[in-house]
């Protein structure tokens, strides 16, 4: 089974661009781009297990630079 989900995340002011390229380094990172609005980031983690899974989404919340995330996990 594969599992998705979407990690919003608000950066450090300036520090947008320098966050997006740590999350992309992560395993299993597809996408990811910067926004403009409530967050700053968006990344896509896509893999076959959830504790994988869980383990990217832990991996994003302690880049330095990162103030506070949002994990959307979407349905199979």
């Amino acid at each position: 089974m594969v599992f998705s989900a979407y990690v919003l995340g608000v950066s450090q002011i300036g520090k947008e661009k320098e966050v997006l390229e740590k999350c992309l380094k992560v395993r299993d990172v597809v996408e990811g781009t910067v926004v403009f609005g409530e967050y700053d980031v968006i990344v896509k983690i896509v893999t076959n297990d959830m504790k994988d899974l869980s383990k990217r989404v832990e991996e994003i919340r302690n880049i330095e630079g990162l103030l506070r995330t949002t994990t959307l996990i979407s349905m199979p």
